[in-house]
């Protein structure tokens, strides 16, 4: 079953913080709430009835049949000016420099690192989410798969996703923000200005 420790486990820690010369901690800390974060925003995307998913899912699509996750993660395969564009395509046109420093605010992390750490995990976690999406299969004719409907749908994107946070019922159901409900409780949880509200404000929801 997807979830966060399975994502979690296909991310070689150790190999990252030793490409970025940084301490494996701070990098494992750093990880452990931008994961979320990522997953969190493509949730909030494949969510808003006010954004086109139909790209974003395309790029799922392509980084699940990618090798990237066979036989383990090889840092040094990641493309990290793809991880780029697709941070941005993410958090509503934000670069990986704007990003950074909004989660740096929060309290994930040092901004340099965050930046550094984005670019790297982007195309790691879609890889992950768009091979989940395609052990499913193809979704039932007449479901609309790969429009905004059915990713939000029974065995779509969507219900990938709030897998992945948790929900188990896709990430629409019961109303719940997973940007304030999952994401904020990453940074102790319902604090003013968590991180939900960060990301929300970056993805063009209330700041």
């Amino acid at each position: 079953m997807a979830d966060l420790d399975d994502l979690f486990a296909q991310i070689p820690v150790q190999d990252i913080a030793n490409r970025l010369g940084a301490d494996q901690g701070e990098v494992n800390n750093a990880i452990k709430t931008l994961v979320p974060a990522l997953v969190g925003g493509l949730a909030e995307n494949v969510e808003s009835n006010e954004i086109d998913s139909t790209e974003l899912e395309s790029a799922v699509a392509e980084q699940g049949s990618s090798n990237l996750l066979d036989g383990g993660v090889q840092v040094d395969q990641v493309d990290e000016k793809q991880g780029d564009h697709i941070v941005s395509r993410i958090f509503g046109g934000n670069d990986s420099d704007a990003v950074a420093s909004a989660l740096a605010g929060g309290g994930a992390g040092g901004s340099d690192l965050i930046k550094r750490l984005l670019p790297i995990l982007a195309p790691i976690v879609l890889a992950y989410i768009g091979k989940q999406l395609g052990q499913r299969g193809p979704a039932p004719a007449g479901t609309g798969a790969g429009t905004q409907a059915g990713a939000a749908g029974g065995g779509g994107l969507g219900d990938i996703l709030g897998s992945i946070l948790g929900g188990g019922a896709g990430v629409g159901g019961g109303g719940n923000n997973p940007l304030g409900s999952i994401l904020g409780s990453v940074l102790g949880g319902g604090q003013n200005g968590g991180l939900g509200d960060i990301l929300g404000g970056l993805l063009g929801g209330k700041k």
